[in-house]
């Protein structure tokens, strides 16, 4: 047993090393980086295909996607014209830094202002994994539960945002909004807090400012 702690200390020390690294070109170059992380199915992609869809034309944005298998969801992300990297890792359940180290070289980062990273769906391991992001974001679609945020409280802690998607499907799930807010601020009192529909379109607007706001301010 200790030396699989020790192990895992080695490898985080390694990881946030890379981190801070990656964190330090971002600010300098300005790039808003956003670390989106979700179960399978929450709808991470659906959101991105809505946000390069919508997003200004003056902010200039490219994608960073990681699956264990398959290159599906670049595939469905490039069609915006947009620059899109997939990160195929071959079984593990989490992005780490060096992964993103390495892709950095493959993008033209003095052309982008936001980098999205969306992560392997799994709300346990990508926690643990600083990605040298200014901000980690929860999506959360409505059909998984509103313990979620208890249930997975580190994910929930060190997140910026929560985005409630799907809510389009609300008349048909047992799913109590006001539990799942109430949950998620008891684990992060200052998580703000926005509520989607990929279909409708319901609440993209306010995501889209949360970006902005956060863009305008690198």
């Amino acid at each position: 047993m200790k030396k699989r702690i020790a192990l895992k200390q080695k490898v985080l020390e390694n990881n946030d090393s890379i981190a801070r690294r990656l964190r330090a070109v971002f600010e300098s170059q300005k790039i808003l980086t956003l670390n989106m992380i979700g179960s399978p199915g929450a709808g991470k992609t659906a959101l991105l295909e809505q946000t390069l869809r919508r997003l200004p034309s003056g902010l200039r944005a490219a994608v960073l996607t990681g699956d264990i298998e398959t290159d599906n969801d670049a595939a469905r992300l490039a069609r915006f014209g947009k620059p899109v990297r997939q990160i195929t890792t071959g079984g593990a359940c989490h992005l780490d830094a060096g992964m993103i180290e390495r892709e950095l070289d493959k993008l033209e980062t003095q052309k982008v202002d936001i980098l999205f990273v969306e992560n392997v769906g799994n709300l346990v391991c990508p926690a643990s994994f600083d990605l040298g992001e200014a901000s980690k974001i929860v999506v959360l679609s409505v059909t998984e539960g509103d313990d979620k945020p208890i249930k997975y409280p580190a994910t929930f802690a060190k997140a910026d945002l929560l985005v409630l998607n799907k809510i389009d499907l609300l008349p048909h799930v047992p799913f109590d909004l006001a539990r799942a807010r109430g949950n998620a601020k008891r684990v992060r009192p200052g998580i703000d807090i926005i509520e989607t529909s990929c279909l409708s379109g319901e609440g993209i607007d306010d995501w889209l400012r949360w970006i902005q706001t956060r863009a305008s301010a690198m």
